[in-house]
């Protein structure tokens, strides 16, 4: 915006019709002649020159501008009273100026034009605004929208008017998501829409985000942190949250060192696991948890099995507890909590 506030012409100092000169006392004194004294002579108006057509152009002009200040004068005692529409005085002091630009050309005296005001079409002989291209008298550069003058003061253009500060960031600026008041200042653009900055925050914890971004969920912006906490698959063996490298197992997600068997915590080197409650098991524990154990070599079974006393055995570890012969058919005698075939029973325990 090219704003040049300009000077009011002014016109030379008002002066009457009738010129003055100074008259001056001379006594002389004649030595040749002894009490004779000279009388001091009246001085003598001389005739005026005639005045040339420049001249006489000149005393109508300044003519002019004593009425014109007369009537100003009159105008301000009036305005005291009771104070025109601003718009009235600005009609009559155009119309002045207008005037008295017109005065002057007739007089072929060159007038230094300032343009003339886009709004009113009329020339513009005081201050004046260059603005939009074009120049202005200040009263008439007004905002487009309310309509009050903008004068001097800052001011936006938008398809060629000009707006206040006020009306144009109500009427155009970007909106903030968070407090829908208009954004002067510094714009942040995210999730398909502008923000304050101050206002861009996650919705779980309010602070402002950093250099790492945010995370969006559900049309709202969450910090790392509490995206993690809230949102992020958990591992079943540590409860907290599977950012990388994961498994898949038993309907859920593990980090891969939490993926253990649930007694001895050995990691699955074969890659198959036994599923006791939902949770992974080496065979051994598997078996043990289960009861599965032979009671004889301490290993699981896993094909044909012998209920004995309480424990499982196989086939072939279900013998006497004596001669170590298999017991067929699951004829044994317990004694003490062991097996024994009915000849070393007999033999060992008979009367």
């Amino acid at each position: 915006m090219d704003r040049s506030p300009g000077r009011t012409p002014k016109g030379p100092p008002v002066q009457g019709d009738r010129s003055s000169s100074t008259v001056q006392l001379e006594h002389t004194t004649n030595t040749q002649e002894p009490n004779i004294h000279s009388e001091v002579q009246e001085p003598k108006e001389s005739p005026a020159p005639p005045k040339t057509l420049a001249a006489a152009q000149l005393d109508e002009l300044m003519a002019h501008l004593s009425d014109m200040q007369a009537e100003v004068a009159v105008k301000a005692d009036i305005s005291k009273k009771h104070v025109p529409g601003k718009q009235d005085h600005g009609v009559s002091l155009d119309s002045m100026l207008g005037g008295l630009e017109q005065d002057l050309q007739d007089l072929g005296i060159a007038t230094v034009p300032k343009g003339h005001c886009a709004s009113c079409r009329k020339p513009i002989a005081g201050k004046v605004i260059h603005a939009l291209g074009q120049s202005w008298h200040p009263e008439h550069f007004v905002c487009t929208h309310c309509k009050e003058e903008v004068g001097f003061r800052p001011f936006f253009e938008r398809s060629g008017v000009a707006y206040c500060p006020e009306d144009y960031h109500r009427l155009f600026s970007p909106r903030c998501a968070y407090c829908a008041a208009p954004i002067r200042d510094r714009v942040l653009t995210a999730m398909d829409q502008t923000w304050h900055p101050e206002h861009f925050f996650c919705s779980h914890c309010g602070e402002v985000f950093g250099p790492e971004g945010f995370h969006e969920k559900d049309k709202k912006p969450y910090c790392r942190k509490d995206f993690l906490a809230m949102f992020s698959p958990k591992c079943s063996g540590c409860s907290r949250p599977v950012l990388e490298n994961y498994l898949s197992a038993l309907d859920t997600v593990w980090h891969p060192e939490c993926f253990v068997c649930g007694d001895c915590f050995s990691s699955f080197s074969t890659g198959s696991f036994f599923e006791l409650d939902g949770r992974p098991f080496c065979e051994l524990h598997y078996h043990h948890r289960r009861g599965t154990l032979c009671h004889g070599c301490g290993q699981p079974i896993t094909g044909r099995c012998i209920s004995a006393m309480g424990h499982k055995f196989h086939p072939e570890h279900f013998v006497c507890a004596f001669c170590l012969t298999q017991l067929n058919k699951g004829i044994f005698q317990e004694q003490n909590d062991k097996t024994y075939c009915q000849p070393c029973f007999n033999k060992l325990f008979s009367l």
